[in-house]
């Protein structure tokens, strides 16, 4: 289970970069942003995945198939998309807040799965890591009273993040019961035909926006900036979409969906620390209260599913 854990918790590294991004990259558009980043991602995944293609491709099911295609679509493009766009309107504290709620909204959801602790005994590390979100969610808006967007660019951008919570909660309980009913690929292997599924989609919503006409989607932008875009979607391809995916599916083997909810709290960390050394500065005591809660309740959690269960009283 220790395995496990500091999977999780690499993945949670590798992910919050994510966030960054259309911070990074504010002058693309959402759409632009998921179609780039997963065409590098299916590149990589293709290149990673051929010294073993054959024999991976000979094992590969018309059902695996179209678990890749739902994955990839709900987890990777739309889940992105989504994002990216809440980034825009609300920006990275916001939007980090909510998917935030990933530990506890994948725990609930998981909670009937063979291996997972009962809610009753985990009700005090939800608690806490729901005390630790509220503490950023309180820091968000009194550090940004003034409002520097339309009440209608707000609630767009509120009911994006709310969707891209929808997508990857769907994806991580969704994804991790498939893995277990699937014994024929390893967490690495599934990684690299999930990547390759996604650059596929990617490619063809690339070409969508192609065909579109100019400057529908993007507007034009010099070399300079198209080079920045490329680099930036070839590093998070391999950080964190091709190892981030991997050491997630790694853990996802190990460890039941409740704990593995738990972790997800991680990216969120990880999400501010980025955020923190971005922008040059300390954080905030209740930024502070909420990472010290957050940590408290994920540890918390993992120590509740080490304990023995009782037995039950006759």
């Amino acid at each position: 289970m220790q395995r496990g854990v500091l999977y999780g918790l690499l993945a949670g590294a590798m992910w919050g970069m994510v966030f960054l991004v259309p911070r990074l990259l504010g002058d693309f558009s959402p759409v632009l942003l998921s179609a780039g980043r997963y065409v590098m991602y299916g590149i990589v995944s293709s290149l990673a995945l051929l010294p073993t293609a054959r024999s991976v491709i000979a094992r590969l099911t018309r059902d695996d198939f179209f678990a890749l295609l739902r994955f990839a679509l709900v987890g990777n493009l739309l889940y992105y998309v989504l994002l990216g766009f809440a980034v825009h309107e609300v920006g990275v504290a916001a939007t980090s807040l909510i998917i935030g709620v990933l530990p506890v909204s994948v725990t609930l959801i998981g909670h009937g799965d063979h291996g997972s602790v009962p809610l009753s005994r985990l009700a005090w590390p939800l608690l806490m890591v729901l005390a630790g979100i509220a503490c950023i969610n309180a820091d968000v808006f009194s550090a940004n009273s003034g409002p520097h967007a339309s009440v209608l660019s707000r609630c767009i951008g509120m009911a994006c993040a709310t969707g891209a919570l929808a997508c990857w909660t769907w994806y991580a309980v969704q994804n991790a019961r498939y893995l277990r009913r699937t014994a024929h690929f390893s967490g690495n292997e599934w990684a690299m035909l999930w990547g390759a599924v996604t650059g596929l989609l990617g490619l063809l919503l690339w070409l969508l926006v192609l065909l579109l006409p100019a400057g529908w989607v993007q507007e034009a932008l010099p070399p300079a900036r198209w080079q920045v875009f490329w680099l930036v979607n070839l590093l998070l391809a391999i950080g964190a979409s091709w190892l981030g995916n991997a050491l997630w599916n790694a853990a996802s083997r190990r460890l039941p969906l409740t704990l593995a909810g738990q972790l997800l709290v991680f990216e969120t960390l990880f999400a501010l620390l980025y955020a923190f050394i971005y922008d040059h500065r300390w954080p905030r005591p209740l930024e502070i209260a909420a990472i010290v809660l957050l940590v408290a309740g994920v540890s918390w959690s993992v120590w509740r599913h080490a304990e023995p269960t009782p037995a039950p009283a006759l």
